[in-house]
Protein backbone atom coordinates (compact mmCIF):
# COMPACT_ATOMS: atom_id res chain seq x y z
CA UNK A 1 0.00 0.00 0.00
CA UNK A 2 1.29 3.45 -0.84
CA UNK A 3 1.00 6.47 1.44
CA UNK A 4 -1.02 9.56 0.53
CA UNK A 5 0.18 11.57 3.53
CA UNK A 6 1.62 14.95 2.51
CA UNK A 7 2.54 16.11 6.01
CA UNK A 8 -0.91 17.52 6.77
CA UNK A 9 -2.27 15.73 9.82
CA UNK A 10 -5.87 16.76 9.50
CA UNK A 11 -8.05 13.70 10.10
CA UNK A 12 -11.08 12.77 7.97
CA UNK A 13 -14.46 14.32 8.67
CA UNK A 14 -16.45 12.14 11.02
CA UNK A 15 -13.37 10.63 12.64
CA UNK A 16 -14.37 9.81 16.20
CA UNK A 17 -12.18 11.01 19.07
CA UNK A 18 -12.58 9.63 22.56
CA UNK A 19 -11.05 7.93 25.57
CA UNK A 20 -11.47 4.51 27.15
CA UNK A 21 -11.77 2.93 30.59
CA UNK A 22 -12.84 -0.40 32.11
CA UNK A 23 -15.35 -1.00 34.87
CA UNK A 24 -13.22 -2.69 37.53
CA UNK A 25 -10.32 -0.31 36.94
CA UNK A 26 -12.27 2.87 37.71
CA UNK A 27 -15.69 2.31 39.24
CA UNK A 28 -15.04 1.20 42.81
CA UNK A 29 -18.10 0.29 44.91
CA UNK A 30 -17.97 -3.11 43.24
CA UNK A 31 -20.34 -4.68 45.76
CA UNK A 32 -22.68 -1.69 46.15
CA UNK A 33 -26.42 -1.64 45.51
CA UNK A 34 -26.88 -5.37 45.17
CA UNK A 35 -23.93 -6.13 42.88
CA UNK A 36 -22.28 -9.52 42.97
CA UNK A 37 -18.57 -10.24 43.27
CA UNK A 38 -16.39 -10.63 40.19
CA UNK A 39 -13.26 -12.72 39.78
CA UNK A 40 -11.27 -9.50 40.23
CA UNK A 41 -12.88 -8.86 43.61
CA UNK A 42 -11.64 -12.30 44.65
CA UNK A 43 -8.25 -12.09 42.96
CA UNK A 44 -7.40 -8.64 44.32
CA UNK A 45 -8.24 -9.74 47.86
CA UNK A 46 -6.05 -12.85 47.61
CA UNK A 47 -2.75 -12.20 49.43
CA UNK A 48 0.24 -11.95 47.12
CA UNK A 49 -1.67 -11.50 43.87
CA UNK A 50 -1.67 -7.67 43.69
CA UNK A 51 1.28 -5.29 43.90
CA UNK A 52 1.17 -3.48 47.25
CA UNK A 53 -2.04 -5.32 48.10
CA UNK A 54 -4.04 -2.84 46.00
CA UNK A 55 -7.69 -3.54 45.15
CA UNK A 56 -10.46 -1.99 43.09
CA UNK A 57 -12.66 -1.40 46.13
CA UNK A 58 -12.44 2.38 45.59
CA UNK A 59 -10.33 2.80 42.44
CA UNK A 60 -11.32 6.18 40.89
CA UNK A 61 -14.71 6.17 42.66
CA UNK A 62 -16.32 6.63 39.24
CA UNK A 63 -19.47 4.91 40.50
CA UNK A 64 -20.10 8.00 42.62
CA UNK A 65 -18.22 10.61 40.57
CA UNK A 66 -19.49 9.82 37.07
CA UNK A 67 -21.07 13.26 36.65
CA UNK A 68 -17.75 14.92 37.45
CA UNK A 69 -16.02 12.58 35.02
CA UNK A 70 -18.46 13.44 32.22
CA UNK A 71 -17.71 17.11 32.86
CA UNK A 72 -14.04 16.19 32.54
CA UNK A 73 -14.75 14.58 29.18
CA UNK A 74 -16.34 17.80 27.92
CA UNK A 75 -13.26 19.76 28.99
CA UNK A 76 -11.19 17.30 26.94
CA UNK A 77 -13.48 17.84 23.91
CA UNK A 78 -14.22 14.13 23.77
CA UNK A 79 -16.75 13.03 21.18
CA UNK A 80 -16.99 9.45 22.47
CA UNK A 81 -16.42 7.48 25.64
CA UNK A 82 -15.59 3.78 25.56
CA UNK A 83 -16.51 2.04 28.81
CA UNK A 84 -17.31 -1.48 29.95
CA UNK A 85 -20.19 -2.83 31.97
CA UNK A 86 -19.61 -4.93 35.09
CA UNK A 87 -21.47 -8.17 34.35
CA UNK A 88 -21.86 -8.96 38.07
CA UNK A 89 -23.20 -5.48 38.81
CA UNK A 90 -26.03 -6.10 36.36
CA UNK A 91 -26.48 -9.84 37.00
CA UNK A 92 -25.04 -10.74 40.44
CA UNK A 93 -25.17 -14.49 39.77
CA UNK A 94 -24.05 -14.02 36.19
CA UNK A 95 -27.34 -15.30 34.80
CA UNK A 96 -31.02 -15.12 35.56
CA UNK A 97 -31.84 -12.36 38.04
CA UNK A 98 -31.22 -8.75 36.97
CA UNK A 99 -30.05 -6.21 39.55
CA UNK A 100 -32.10 -3.13 38.63
CA UNK A 101 -29.93 -0.80 40.72
CA UNK A 102 -26.80 -1.94 38.94
CA UNK A 103 -28.39 -1.55 35.53
CA UNK A 104 -29.63 1.91 36.55
CA UNK A 105 -26.06 3.11 37.07
CA UNK A 106 -25.24 2.53 33.40
CA UNK A 107 -28.63 3.97 32.43
CA UNK A 108 -27.70 7.23 34.18
CA UNK A 109 -24.19 7.21 32.74
CA UNK A 110 -25.39 6.75 29.16
CA UNK A 111 -28.04 9.44 29.51
CA UNK A 112 -25.44 11.78 31.00
CA UNK A 113 -23.09 11.18 28.09
CA UNK A 114 -25.79 11.77 25.51
CA UNK A 115 -26.87 14.99 27.22
CA UNK A 116 -23.33 16.30 26.68
CA UNK A 117 -23.18 15.11 23.08
CA UNK A 118 -20.72 12.30 23.86
CA UNK A 119 -21.29 9.00 22.07
CA UNK A 120 -21.25 5.94 24.36
CA UNK A 121 -19.23 2.98 23.10
CA UNK A 122 -20.17 0.01 25.28
CA UNK A 123 -17.99 -3.04 25.88
CA UNK A 124 -19.84 -6.03 27.31
CA UNK A 125 -16.82 -7.68 28.92
CA UNK A 126 -13.50 -6.29 30.11
CA UNK A 127 -12.18 -9.19 32.21
CA UNK A 128 -14.46 -9.04 35.30
CA UNK A 129 -16.34 -12.34 35.10
CA UNK A 130 -18.99 -12.84 37.80
CA UNK A 131 -17.49 -14.97 40.56
CA UNK A 132 -20.67 -17.05 40.61
CA UNK A 133 -19.95 -18.13 37.02
CA UNK A 134 -16.32 -18.87 37.84
CA UNK A 135 -17.69 -21.27 40.45
CA UNK A 136 -19.41 -23.05 37.56
CA UNK A 137 -16.19 -23.30 35.59
CA UNK A 138 -16.10 -19.81 34.11
CA UNK A 139 -14.54 -19.71 30.66
CA UNK A 140 -13.88 -23.46 30.89
CA UNK A 141 -17.60 -24.24 30.85
CA UNK A 142 -19.03 -24.42 27.30
CA UNK A 143 -22.37 -23.12 28.60
CA UNK A 144 -20.75 -19.71 29.04
CA UNK A 145 -21.46 -18.86 25.40
CA UNK A 146 -25.19 -18.87 26.15
CA UNK A 147 -24.72 -17.12 29.52
CA UNK A 148 -22.83 -14.35 27.77
CA UNK A 149 -25.42 -13.96 25.02
CA UNK A 150 -28.18 -13.76 27.64
CA UNK A 151 -26.27 -11.07 29.51
CA UNK A 152 -25.66 -9.19 26.27
CA UNK A 153 -29.36 -9.31 25.45
CA UNK A 154 -30.19 -7.50 28.70
CA UNK A 155 -27.96 -4.61 27.65
CA UNK A 156 -28.89 -4.68 23.96
CA UNK A 157 -32.57 -4.30 24.83
CA UNK A 158 -32.14 -1.83 27.68
CA UNK A 159 -29.93 0.59 25.77
CA UNK A 160 -31.33 0.12 22.26
CA UNK A 161 -31.28 3.38 20.36
CA UNK A 162 -28.94 5.05 22.84
CA UNK A 163 -25.82 2.90 22.45
CA UNK A 164 -25.09 2.51 18.75
CA UNK A 165 -21.63 0.96 18.90
CA UNK A 166 -21.02 -2.23 20.87
CA UNK A 167 -17.96 -4.33 21.61
CA UNK A 168 -18.36 -7.90 22.80
CA UNK A 169 -15.08 -8.83 24.48
CA UNK A 170 -11.97 -6.82 25.22
CA UNK A 171 -8.65 -8.53 24.47
CA UNK A 172 -9.41 -12.27 24.43
CA UNK A 173 -5.69 -13.04 24.42
CA UNK A 174 -5.10 -11.27 27.73
CA UNK A 175 -8.08 -13.01 29.33
CA UNK A 176 -6.60 -16.36 28.40
CA UNK A 177 -2.84 -15.81 28.52
CA UNK A 178 -2.97 -13.87 31.78
CA UNK A 179 -5.85 -15.68 33.45
CA UNK A 180 -5.45 -19.30 32.37
CA UNK A 181 -1.92 -19.81 31.00
CA UNK A 182 0.41 -17.77 33.22
CA UNK A 183 -1.84 -16.96 36.18
CA UNK A 184 -0.83 -13.30 36.45
CA UNK A 185 -4.42 -12.11 36.12
CA UNK A 186 -7.78 -13.35 37.44
CA UNK A 187 -8.71 -16.13 37.89
CA UNK A 188 -5.02 -17.02 38.27
CA UNK A 189 -4.81 -20.44 36.60
CA UNK A 190 -1.65 -21.86 35.02
CA UNK A 191 -2.47 -24.54 32.46
CA UNK A 192 -1.94 -24.78 28.73
CA UNK A 193 -4.78 -27.32 28.58
CA UNK A 194 -7.15 -24.84 30.22
CA UNK A 195 -5.89 -21.98 28.05
CA UNK A 196 -6.92 -23.76 24.85
CA UNK A 197 -10.40 -24.46 26.22
CA UNK A 198 -10.90 -21.00 27.70
CA UNK A 199 -9.74 -19.29 24.52
CA UNK A 200 -12.17 -21.30 22.44
CA UNK A 201 -15.08 -20.54 24.75
CA UNK A 202 -14.26 -16.84 24.78
CA UNK A 203 -14.53 -16.85 21.00
CA UNK A 204 -17.73 -18.91 21.07
CA UNK A 205 -19.22 -16.43 23.53
CA UNK A 206 -18.37 -13.58 21.20
CA UNK A 207 -20.08 -15.34 18.29
CA UNK A 208 -23.15 -16.13 20.37
CA UNK A 209 -23.43 -12.50 21.50
CA UNK A 210 -23.18 -11.23 17.92
CA UNK A 211 -25.93 -13.63 16.82
CA UNK A 212 -28.14 -12.49 19.68
CA UNK A 213 -27.44 -8.85 18.82
CA UNK A 214 -28.68 -9.46 15.27
CA UNK A 215 -31.93 -10.79 16.74
CA UNK A 216 -32.67 -8.14 19.37
CA UNK A 217 -30.12 -5.31 19.08
CA UNK A 218 -29.68 -2.20 17.02
CA UNK A 219 -26.52 -0.53 15.76
CA UNK A 220 -23.07 -1.97 15.12
CA UNK A 221 -21.12 -4.64 16.95
CA UNK A 222 -17.54 -5.88 16.91
CA UNK A 223 -14.74 -7.29 19.04
CA UNK A 224 -11.59 -5.68 20.43
CA UNK A 225 -8.22 -7.42 19.95
CA UNK A 226 -4.81 -6.48 21.28
CA UNK A 227 -2.23 -6.92 18.56
CA UNK A 228 1.51 -6.72 19.22
CA UNK A 229 3.45 -6.97 15.95
CA UNK A 230 6.39 -9.33 15.97
CA UNK A 231 9.63 -8.35 14.23
CA UNK A 232 12.41 -10.97 13.93
CA UNK A 233 15.49 -10.44 16.07
CA UNK A 234 17.74 -11.58 13.20
CA UNK A 235 17.65 -13.27 9.82
CA UNK A 236 18.39 -16.66 11.39
CA UNK A 237 15.77 -19.29 10.49
CA UNK A 238 15.25 -20.16 14.14
CA UNK A 239 14.45 -16.53 15.00
CA UNK A 240 11.98 -16.29 12.13
CA UNK A 241 10.33 -19.48 13.35
CA UNK A 242 10.17 -17.97 16.84
CA UNK A 243 8.58 -14.84 15.39
CA UNK A 244 5.92 -16.91 13.66
CA UNK A 245 5.14 -18.83 16.86
CA UNK A 246 4.88 -15.60 18.84
CA UNK A 247 2.65 -14.01 16.21
CA UNK A 248 0.41 -17.07 16.09
CA UNK A 249 0.05 -17.33 19.88
CA UNK A 250 -0.62 -13.65 20.53
CA UNK A 251 -2.13 -12.18 17.38
CA UNK A 252 -3.51 -14.88 15.11
CA UNK A 253 -4.89 -17.25 17.79
CA UNK A 254 -7.99 -15.07 17.95
CA UNK A 255 -7.89 -13.09 14.70
CA UNK A 256 -7.72 -16.08 12.34
CA UNK A 257 -10.85 -17.90 13.56
CA UNK A 258 -12.76 -14.62 13.64
CA UNK A 259 -11.95 -14.29 9.96
CA UNK A 260 -13.09 -17.86 9.24
CA UNK A 261 -9.61 -19.35 8.94
CA UNK A 262 -9.60 -21.54 12.05
CA UNK A 263 -6.60 -21.67 14.35
CA UNK A 264 -3.12 -21.06 12.92
CA UNK A 265 -0.99 -24.15 12.34
CA UNK A 266 1.78 -22.81 14.58
CA UNK A 267 -0.54 -23.07 17.57
CA UNK A 268 -0.13 -26.86 17.49
CA UNK A 269 3.61 -26.40 17.79
CA UNK A 270 3.17 -23.95 20.68
CA UNK A 271 0.78 -26.04 22.77
CA UNK A 272 1.76 -29.56 21.79
CA UNK A 273 -0.36 -32.12 23.62
CA UNK A 274 -2.52 -29.35 25.08
CA UNK A 275 -3.73 -28.37 21.60
CA UNK A 276 -7.31 -29.42 20.90
CA UNK A 277 -9.45 -29.87 17.83
CA UNK A 278 -12.96 -28.41 17.88
CA UNK A 279 -16.06 -29.00 15.73
CA UNK A 280 -16.61 -26.94 12.59
CA UNK A 281 -19.92 -25.64 13.93
CA UNK A 282 -17.97 -23.83 16.65
CA UNK A 283 -15.84 -22.09 14.06
CA UNK A 284 -18.93 -21.15 12.06
CA UNK A 285 -20.31 -19.47 15.20
CA UNK A 286 -17.02 -17.71 15.96
CA UNK A 287 -16.83 -16.30 12.44
CA UNK A 288 -20.30 -14.71 12.61
CA UNK A 289 -19.82 -11.44 10.66
CA UNK A 290 -19.35 -8.23 12.61
CA UNK A 291 -19.54 -4.55 11.68
CA UNK A 292 -16.18 -3.31 12.91
CA UNK A 293 -13.05 -4.37 14.78
CA UNK A 294 -11.22 -2.64 17.59
CA UNK A 295 -7.44 -2.58 17.93
CA UNK A 296 -5.75 -2.07 21.29
CA UNK A 297 -2.16 -1.16 20.55
CA UNK A 298 0.75 -0.27 22.81
CA UNK A 299 4.07 -1.61 21.55
CA UNK A 300 5.88 -4.10 19.35
CA UNK A 301 8.03 -7.13 20.19
CA UNK A 302 11.28 -8.38 18.67
CA UNK A 303 11.42 -12.08 19.63
CA UNK A 304 14.35 -14.45 19.34
CA UNK A 305 14.37 -18.20 19.60
CA UNK A 306 14.40 -19.28 23.26
CA UNK A 307 13.82 -23.03 23.84
CA UNK A 308 13.37 -22.49 27.61
CA UNK A 309 10.59 -19.86 27.26
CA UNK A 310 7.37 -21.84 27.80
CA UNK A 311 5.22 -22.33 25.83
CA UNK A 312 6.08 -20.18 22.80
CA UNK A 313 9.85 -20.80 22.91
CA UNK A 314 10.44 -17.15 22.04
CA UNK A 315 11.75 -14.29 24.14
CA UNK A 316 11.65 -10.56 23.30
CA UNK A 317 14.97 -8.81 22.78
CA UNK A 318 15.01 -5.36 24.36
CA UNK A 319 15.65 -2.63 21.80
CA UNK A 320 17.99 -0.48 23.86
CA UNK A 321 18.20 2.34 21.33
CA UNK A 322 14.55 3.29 21.98
CA UNK A 323 12.70 4.67 24.97
CA UNK A 324 10.70 2.29 27.15
CA UNK A 325 7.66 3.08 29.26
CA UNK A 326 7.21 2.35 32.97
CA UNK A 327 5.75 -1.02 31.99
CA UNK A 328 8.91 -1.83 30.01
CA UNK A 329 7.28 -1.43 26.61
CA UNK A 330 9.32 -0.10 23.72
CA UNK A 331 8.18 3.17 22.14
CA UNK A 332 8.18 2.60 18.39
CA UNK A 333 5.36 4.47 16.59
CA UNK A 334 6.06 3.11 13.06
CA UNK A 335 4.89 -0.29 14.32
CA UNK A 336 1.39 1.14 14.84
CA UNK A 337 1.24 2.06 11.15
CA UNK A 338 2.53 -1.40 10.22
CA UNK A 339 -0.03 -3.09 12.47
CA UNK A 340 -2.97 -1.15 11.08
CA UNK A 341 -1.92 -1.94 7.51
CA UNK A 342 -1.44 -5.63 8.44
CA UNK A 343 -4.81 -5.82 10.20
CA UNK A 344 -6.50 -4.14 7.23
CA UNK A 345 -5.04 -6.82 4.98
CA UNK A 346 -5.82 -9.68 7.38
CA UNK A 347 -9.47 -8.64 7.53
CA UNK A 348 -9.75 -8.42 3.75
CA UNK A 349 -9.88 -4.63 3.73
CA UNK A 350 -13.64 -4.75 4.29
CA UNK A 351 -13.93 -4.32 8.06
CA UNK A 352 -13.75 -0.78 9.47
CA UNK A 353 -11.17 -0.47 12.23
CA UNK A 354 -11.02 1.66 15.35
CA UNK A 355 -8.06 2.17 17.67
CA UNK A 356 -9.90 1.39 20.89
CA UNK A 357 -6.89 1.73 23.22
CA UNK A 358 -3.50 3.38 22.86
CA UNK A 359 -1.46 4.97 25.60
CA UNK A 360 1.58 4.78 27.83
CA UNK A 361 2.55 4.63 31.49
CA UNK A 362 5.17 7.08 32.75
CA UNK A 363 6.07 8.34 36.18
CA UNK A 364 3.72 11.06 37.41
CA UNK A 365 3.82 12.57 40.91
CA UNK A 366 1.10 11.45 43.36
CA UNK A 367 -0.49 14.90 43.30
CA UNK A 368 -0.55 17.94 41.03
CA UNK A 369 2.18 20.54 41.41
CA UNK A 370 0.86 24.10 41.18
CA UNK A 371 -2.29 22.69 39.60
CA UNK A 372 -0.42 21.02 36.76
CA UNK A 373 0.89 17.60 35.72
CA UNK A 374 3.74 17.85 33.23
CA UNK A 375 4.15 14.56 31.37
CA UNK A 376 6.47 15.23 28.41
CA UNK A 377 7.10 11.56 27.59
CA UNK A 378 3.37 10.85 27.34
CA UNK A 379 2.92 13.99 25.24
CA UNK A 380 5.62 12.74 22.89
CA UNK A 381 4.11 9.25 22.77
CA UNK A 382 0.64 10.60 21.99
CA UNK A 383 1.85 13.02 19.34
CA UNK A 384 3.92 10.47 17.45
CA UNK A 385 1.36 7.69 17.63
CA UNK A 386 -1.38 9.94 16.31
CA UNK A 387 0.91 10.79 13.41
CA UNK A 388 1.53 7.07 12.85
CA UNK A 389 -2.22 6.50 12.89
CA UNK A 390 -2.69 9.23 10.29
CA UNK A 391 0.03 7.61 8.17
CA UNK A 392 -2.02 4.39 8.14
CA UNK A 393 -5.09 6.30 6.97
CA UNK A 394 -2.90 7.75 4.22
CA UNK A 395 -2.06 4.19 3.18
CA UNK A 396 -5.74 3.44 2.63
CA UNK A 397 -6.67 1.83 5.96
CA UNK A 398 -10.30 2.48 6.96
CA UNK A 399 -9.95 3.77 10.54
CA UNK A 400 -13.04 5.30 12.08
CA UNK A 401 -11.80 6.55 15.45
CA UNK A 402 -9.22 6.71 18.25
CA UNK A 403 -9.83 6.09 21.95
CA UNK A 404 -6.97 7.20 24.20
CA UNK A 405 -6.06 4.89 27.07
CA UNK A 406 -6.98 6.06 29.47
CA UNK A 407 -9.34 8.81 30.51
CA UNK A 408 -8.11 8.44 34.10
CA UNK A 409 -5.18 7.02 36.00
CA UNK A 410 -6.61 3.81 37.40
CA UNK A 411 -6.01 0.35 38.81
CA UNK A 412 -3.58 -1.28 36.39
CA UNK A 413 -4.85 -4.76 37.24
CA UNK A 414 -2.31 -6.83 39.23
CA UNK A 415 0.16 -3.91 39.09
CA UNK A 416 -2.25 -1.94 41.28
CA UNK A 417 -1.90 1.83 41.23
CA UNK A 418 1.82 1.77 40.44
CA UNK A 419 1.42 2.52 36.71
CA UNK A 420 -0.37 5.64 35.48
CA UNK A 421 -1.79 5.57 31.94
CA UNK A 422 -4.27 8.43 32.24
CA UNK A 423 -4.42 11.65 30.27
CA UNK A 424 -6.06 12.85 33.49
CA UNK A 425 -4.20 12.50 36.78
CA UNK A 426 -5.99 11.05 39.80
CA UNK A 427 -4.80 11.77 43.31
CA UNK A 428 -5.81 8.45 44.87
CA UNK A 429 -5.89 9.94 48.39
CA UNK A 430 -8.32 12.74 47.54
CA UNK A 431 -9.76 11.62 44.17
CA UNK A 432 -8.86 15.04 42.73
CA UNK A 433 -8.68 14.99 38.93
CA UNK A 434 -6.12 17.11 37.03
CA UNK A 435 -5.88 17.10 33.26
CA UNK A 436 -2.26 16.38 32.35
CA UNK A 437 -0.35 18.20 29.64
CA UNK A 438 -1.01 15.17 27.41
CA UNK A 439 -4.73 15.62 27.99
CA UNK A 440 -4.49 19.30 27.10
CA UNK A 441 -2.70 18.36 23.87
CA UNK A 442 -5.34 15.74 23.10
CA UNK A 443 -8.12 18.29 23.61
CA UNK A 444 -6.38 20.55 21.09
CA UNK A 445 -5.94 17.68 18.63
CA UNK A 446 -9.68 17.03 18.77
CA UNK A 447 -10.53 20.72 18.47
CA UNK A 448 -8.35 21.11 15.35
CA UNK A 449 -9.18 17.72 13.78
CA UNK A 450 -5.50 16.87 14.20
CA UNK A 451 -4.06 19.94 12.52
CA UNK A 452 -2.21 21.00 15.66
CA UNK A 453 0.06 18.01 14.96
CA UNK A 454 1.36 19.91 11.92
CA UNK A 455 3.13 22.29 14.32
CA UNK A 456 4.66 19.60 16.55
Amino acid sequence: MTSKNTGNYRFPEGFLWGAATAAYQIEGSSMADGAGASIWDRFSHTPGMMLNGDTGDVACDHYNRWREDIDLMTRLNLQAYRFSVSWSRVMPEGRGRINDQGLAFYDRLIDGLLEKGIEPLCTLYHWDLPAALDDRGGWLNPDIADWFADYGQVLFEKFKGRVKTWGTINEPWVIVDGGYLHGALAPGHKSAFEAMIAGHNVLRAHGAAVKRFREVGEGQIGIVLNIEPKYPASDKPEDEAARKRAEAQMNRWFLDPLMGRGYPEELKDVYGEAYREFPQEDFDLIATPTDWMGLNWYTRSVPENAPDAWPVRARPVKQIQHAHTETGWEVYPPALTDTLVWLHEQTGGKLPLMVTENGSAWYDPPHAIDGRIQDPMRVDYLKNHLKALHDAIGKGVDIRGYMAWSLLDNLEWSLGYSKRFGITHVNFLTQERTIKDSGLLYAEVIKTHGEVLNTL
